[in-house]
């Protein structure tokens, strides 16, 4: 019998927040001042994950620490630093960029504490606790370090009233594989339906397109892909002061390579998230709504 493996929990939470006007992921909405990825946390630890590391930014370890661990404790949690300047030998951050690099450099400075296979997740987004619980299931059983899998939800569940987001857009192979994810960053929605602009260009997409909201699995091999997509990126990119070394495209080239596999997941769960000011009342509606149903108790980690 395969043994089981308590996988780990990779919670990116370094974005500056810049649509939102301020740090999103530490932001509360529950009826206890909970913050989303409070949520994601509480759902985890009764999944099964072994242990949680938060992406972070310098500047927020000290609030990080006081709201969160101190929070949580002592469920086994680590704290690493996403930084503009922790780049490969021979490589220097342009003057003038303040973003991080992007969310697949975020997970990249998480390889020095991960040895066991992962899932990672974005702190501003809701997945729910079956999402979470059949990436686990699927880590712990996984048949090969290559084997990785996605949470794909519908598009028109994930888009905003107030302005564009950006999605991984999915296609679906008849076995149930991802064979091709791309990353759109302007999706938006109009009184036409949905679109996506490249350029000058606009194109609609269907509400039932299924689309990465960044909750995968991956095997602790991946560490190697991305150290070797991070430097081809920034033999690329180093000097432009927005590019961004996406999750998605990195899992694209893999695929497209024949380097790995990934299996797409169905999920009962419902995602929302936040990305402007004003999806915060819809979101703290649904948290209200979840705690009256009994999904979530009043003060969360009170009942962890």
């Amino acid at each position: 019998m395969k043994r089981m493996i308590n996988p780990a929990l990779l919670v990116m939470a370094a974005g500056i927040g810049s649509r939102y006007g301020g740090l999103k992921q530490l932001d509360g909405f529950g009826p206890s001042g909970e913050k989303i990825i409070d949520y994601t946390i509480y759902d985890a630890i009764r999944c099964g994950f072994g242990k949680i590391v938060f992406i972070i930014r310098r500047d927020m370890e000290e609030t990080f620490r006081a709201t969160i661990l101190e929070r949580w404790r002592p469920f086994p949690m680590t704290l690493v630093f996403q930084e503009l300047d922790a780049l490969p030998a021979g490589f220097t951050a342009p003057q003038g960029r303040q973003k991080p690099w992007g969310t697949a450099h975020a997970v990249l400075t998480a390889a020095p504490v991960i040895r066991e296979p992962f899932a990672a997740v974005n702190a501003d987004d809701f997945y729910g606790r079956d999402a979470l619980k059949k990436v686990r299931v699927f880590l712990s059983l996984s048949a090969g370090i290559q084997e990785y899998c996605l949470v794909g939800y519908r598009l028109k569940n994930t888009v905003s009233e107030f302005g564009s987001v950006a999605r991984g857009v999915c296609e679906i192979d008849g076995h149930g594989f991802l064979s091709h994810v791309t990353e759109r960053t302007k999706i938006f929605k109009s009184d036409a339906g949905i679109s996506f602009q490249e350029g000058s260009r606009i194109v609609g997409l269907s509400g039932d397109t299924l689309v990465s909201m960044n909750l995968w699995g991956f095997g602790p091999s991946f560490f190697d892909h991305l150290n070797a997509s991070f430097r081809s990126f920034l033999e690329r990119s180093a000097d432009d002061l927005k590019a961004e070394f996406f999750l998605p495209t990195v899992v694209d080239s893999l695929i497209q390579a024949g380097k790995a596999r990934v299996t797409v997941l169905s999920t009962d769960s419902k995602w929302f998230g936040i990305t402007y000011q004003e999806d915060r009342p819809a979101v703290e509606k649904i948290i209200r709504g979840l705690v009256a149903d009994g999904i979530y108790p009043k003060r969360l980690w009170h009942a962890a």
